[in-house]
């Protein structure tokens, strides 16, 4: 499990067929789990300050593996106990999205980012999503042009992949664990009691 708060920007050594190698100050066991741009991967190997991890056939088509060169997102997953800041994020990428605009908005930027529409609804206004292992709340939500919007303050631009993203810039996905649990618990009410936005909201806030 991990929260979506980015700990460091990890260096990419190498990719070498499935095998990744990052060189980082945080230094991992093998066998630990760790997220890289929001893919929960196992350490395979570790000497001095650099790791590797597997990255399966499987994982390379559904991962923005573009983002895999030069700098990337890393987060340890959480250990029992640990302070937890961000959302429960698990590290399993849905699809990849793609930013679609970037509109300054005042002090901050906002990301417009277009989705696979079979993964819209698992994205609520005001909900979590994780953008390249980055935790991050949807201020809107456009279901016939299944994006979402973002607003980005300078911190997170600062210190994150953000200020090396363009239009077209494709990125991993994860969306919300509970809006996927409660839209799958809820799938088969009929269409007259089918919930709301405000219905799945009120629903999540209850974990």
């Amino acid at each position: 499990m991990f929260t979506g708060l980015i700990r460091e920007l990890a260096k990419v050594k190498s990719l070498q067929g499935s095998t990744l190698s990052i060189q980082s100050e945080y230094t991992p066991k093998v066998g630990d789990s760790i997220a890289i741009n929001g893919a929960c991967l196992t350490v395979i190997e570790t000497s001095s300050s650099v790791f590797s991890v597997e990255l399966s056939p499987e994982s390379q088509k559904v991962l923005a593996m573009k983002n895999y060169q030069n700098t990337v997102h890393m987060e340890p997953a959480m250990m029992m106990g640990d302070r937890f800041e961000g959302h429960i994020v698990q590290g399993h990428v849905d699809c990849i999205g793609k930013i679609s605009s970037i509109v300054q908005s005042g002090n901050s930027t906002d990301f417009f980012i277009t989705i696979p529409s079979k993964f819209i609804k698992f994205v609520i206004p005001k909900g979590s999503i994780t953008v390249d292992g980055v935790s991050l709340t949807v201020n809107d939500v456009d279901k016939k042009k299944s994006s979402f919007r973002l607003t980005i303050i300078p911190h997170t631009i600062k210190n994150t992949l953000f200020k090396d993203y363009k239009l077209n810039s494709k990125v991993n996905i994860e969306t919300d664990m509970f809006a996927r649990y409660v839209y799958n618990m809820f799938s088969s009410v009929q269409d007259d009691k089918k919930l709301s936005w405000s219905d799945v909201d009120k629903y999540m806030a209850s974990y």
